[in-house]
């Protein structure tokens, strides 16, 4: 399996609008980070999940080459992570049949109440005009979610006053916006080679997401072989960071594609 960063960003992005940082105005390719977005493939490249439908979701499939889908998974129902769910019209139209899609019981209802004329069965769009066809199912934490070849289990992690789904598909484990990682998370992530978690800056603590410090931390309670830092903001450069994390770590980026080994 492989894992692709298609976006590597918080809610604003890099570079933020107005900002004239030193990682705003960076000329290295992998500080620009756009809004949080993954896709598992075979190793084949010919099969695809989607994780989250962030606002710069075209250009990232774009860039990425996916031409079809065989499903999508939600992490929660932040802005930045579903608000770019129209971009997945063509594949359903490419198909002719309801793309799957997996969401907590939360996220789904903000789906459904956020965009009716995708999830409203009695609305019709005008003649000529498409929509996205999703067809959108509920996940428990602890059951397995199938999508084409991929199984995903997901489990809940804390962030702030919203619940977020991290997942493990076999050998990865992926967490985005999360404080901490729960027991129930911890077991579930238990012999992963591969980890990714959020991580926003060095130094402050904030009140959601981990800082480095904490994802550094958490890093070695799970002890996957190779931990990618995502969800980063423009207060950490990514040559700056990459050189100072320890061995097994490294800041992810916009288009990084990891190999993930089969379970050991």
């Amino acid at each position: 399996m492989k894992l692709r960063f298609l976006g590597t960003g918080t809610s604003f992005g890099i570079p933020v609008i107005g900002c004239a940082c030193a990682v705003c105005t960076s000329r290295d390719a992998r500080d620009r980070r756009s809004r949080h977005g993954a896709l598992l493939s075979t190793d084949d490249g010919a099969r695809h999940v989607l994780i989250d439908t962030p606002p710069e979701l075209r250009l990232q499939l774009v860039a990425a080459g996916v031409g079809t889908l065989d499903g999508l998974f939600f992490t929660h129902a932040h802005a930045d992570h579903i608000h770019g769910i129209d971009d997945v019209r063509i594949f359903s139209l490419r198909a002719r049949q309801p793309l799957p899609a997996f969401a907590d019981p939360a996220t789904a209802h903000r789906l459904r109440t956020t965009f009716p004329y995708i999830f409203d069965p009695g609305y019709r769009p005008p003649e000529g005009t498409t929509r996205p066809e999703i067809e959108l199912q509920t996940f428990t934490a602890g059951e397995t979610c199938a999508l084409g070849p991929f199984h995903l289990l997901p489990f809940e992690v804390p962030h702030g006053d919203v619940a977020v789904f991290g997942f493990r598909a076999g050998a990865l484990g992926y967490v985005t916006d999360a404080k901490t990682l729960p027991p129930a998370a911890l077991a579930a992530l238990e012999g992963v080679r591969v980890l990714v978690l959020n991580a926003l800056w060095r130094g402050s603590p904030h009140p959601t997401h981990f800082n480095v410090e904490e994802a550094v931390e958490m890093a070695a309670r799970v002890g996957a072989e190779r931990t990618y830092l995502t969800h980063l903001t423009h207060r950490v450069r990514h040559a700056e960071l990459a050189a100072s994390l320890p061995p097994g770590l490294e800041p992810a980026y916009d288009g990084l594609v990891v190999d993930v080994p089969g379970d050991s």
